[in-house]
């Protein structure tokens, strides 16, 4: 009829972008020969040259049927194709729809993200014994999340290589369902972490040496009390 538009047949308009971070990733179905693989080591100071190390290790063998995302952040940057120092928040949001298998450092903000997006994340916690972290946080994160199987915790090079070539053969070994409804609640307890180990870390810096306690005038050379 003149005069009249179909409403129904007009494209919807673009979701809202707080609205559209929601949903769960939305993967690229065109098929592929290469198993995406992104790796995240955030962006904390520290270097972690071990992560990098095993995995162009690992990627010498497995060549061409891997497509790598590496954001190396502060470590040195691999001779690895892909390798990036950082990603933006939404370039990161986009690697992780896109990637079939994401292996990250035990960040939980970097955790949280990969899971929403339907990810089991592979996880390499940083060392502080290394250098590659103040504290043993990541650790003792990554093993608790590990063994409640929300992770899948590699501590040593044998483990992440075993890891990367099961989900090579299977990337569904390390997919979950991902869950948009919880985000808020898990990005609260994410950040109530955070600001617990960043009070105990304050703590520590603050907190005198014991040895001062003995730092004081030589008792003997007072008379008798």
């Amino acid at each position: 009829m003149s005069g009249e538009t179909d409403t129904s047949r007009r494209p919807q308009p673009p979701q809202p972008a707080a609205e559209s971070a929601r949903l769960p990733r939305q993967r690229d179905t065109t098929p592929s020969t290469q198993t995406r693989l992104l790796v995240a080591v955030g962006t904390d100071k520290h270097p972690f040259d071990r992560l990098v190390d095993w995995l162009a290790q690992w990627h010498a063998h497995a060549g061409g049927a891997v497509g790598l995302t590496v954001q190396h952040g502060h470590t040195k940057a691999p001779q690895l194709p892909g390798a990036v120092p950082f990603l933006g928040h939404d370039a990161l949001q986009q690697a992780m729809a896109d990637a079939d298998l994401v292996v990250c450092h035990g960040g939980p903000a970097t955790i949280l993200e990969a899971r929403r997006h339907g990810h089991l994340p592979i996880v390499v916690p940083r060392d502080p014994a290394r250098g590659e972290h103040v504290d043993d946080h990541q650790q003792l994160f990554g093993r608790r999340l590990g063994a409640a199987g929300l992770v899948a915790l590699c501590e040593t090079r044998e483990q992440l290589h075993d890891a990367l070539a099961a989900g090579q053969a299977d990337a569904s070994r390390y997919a979950v369902a991902a869950d948009p409804g919880a985000h808020e609640a898990r990005r609260a307890a994410v950040a109530r972490v955070g600001q617990i180990v960043e009070d105990l870390v304050a703590r520590s810096v603050r907190r005198p040496p014991r040895w001062r306690a003995w730092a004081r005038p030589d008792r003997r050379t007072e008379g008798p009390r």
